[in-house]
């Protein structure tokens, strides 16, 4: 069942959404050479309490950390920890702030140090999938209309895109209906309403779209090794057009 949000429901949203979109600029300044997925783990859950939020993703069907750390290969759900990030890679952060019970998602894919110009693509096209697909979160439009948007694009430069994660409705629940697919049909699926907020997250492979998860039952990786990324924005149907909801305090 979609669940429409009061004006006053998507201002508490959007208040999480700012949280999270400010943690994930201070994780842009912190993600360099030598750090590890753990310390950045830590310093941004240490942020959101700072401000009286909470890591939604924290034991979330006992997901043991805040952000979802995925490097390279790994498309999402990734588990931080040890691994120290070096020069040309790419980090996925994935990550979801409950202020006030309700929730805000985003996620950014960063360049870590002199990142290769063919991977360097791989991310700016995934954003720009992103911004393809929030265009067409118009109310009159079809969920189909999104997903299609976003597979047209990414696969116009020969891109994979993932099938077996999409994206979802949120609000006081981190996971709502309707999912979102990256993928799909212009003209089908569920119309879009004004009250309807939906996390938009592509998920584009260099290579093949198949994807599968590692031994620790979290973290999904491209069945060909090669990278993928992952952008996302928390987004509210409006009968003014689409609103971003996880935009940072400065923007």
């Amino acid at each position: 069942m979609i669940i429409l949000k009061s004006k006053r429901e998507i201002e508490y949203i959007r208040e999480a959404g700012r949280i999270t979109a400010d943690a994930l600029e201070l994780m842009r300044e912190l993600a360099k050479p030598g750090v590890t997925t753990g310390e950045l783990d830590q310093r941004c859950e240490e942020y959101i309490r700072s401000q009286g939020a909470f890591p939604s993703c924290k034991g979330y069907y006992g997901f043991p950390a805040t952000i979802c750390a995925s490097v390279n290969e790994e498309v999402v759900h990734g588990i931080p920890g040890h691994r120290k990030l070096k020069d040309g890679d790419i980090i996925s952060i994935d990550l979801v702030v409950n202020k006030n019970g309700y929730h805000g998602d985003s996620t950014v894919t960063l360049p870590i140090g002199h990142v290769d110009p063919k991977t360097l693509q791989l991310l700016k096209v995934t954003k720009e999938c992103l911004y393809k697909g929030i265009e067409q979160a118009v109310a009159g439009n079809h969920l189909g209309d999104i997903g299609h948007a976003v597979q047209a694009y990414a696969e116009s430069f020969g891109y994979g895109v993932v099938r077996d994660y999409v994206g979802h409705g949120i609000g006081s629940d981190m996971h709502e209906d309707p999912e979102v697919p990256n993928y799909g049909l212009a003209g089908h699926g569920e119309l879009l309403e004004p009250g309807m907020v939906l996390a938009i997250e592509p998920m584009i492979c260099m290579g093949t779209e198949k994807t599968h998860q590692l031994k620790n039952g979290w973290t999904v990786v491209t069945r060909d090794s090669k990278p993928a990324a992952h952008f996302e924005h928390t987004v509210a149907i409006t009968e003014n057009g689409p609103d971003i909801l996880t935009l940072p305090s400065h923007g």
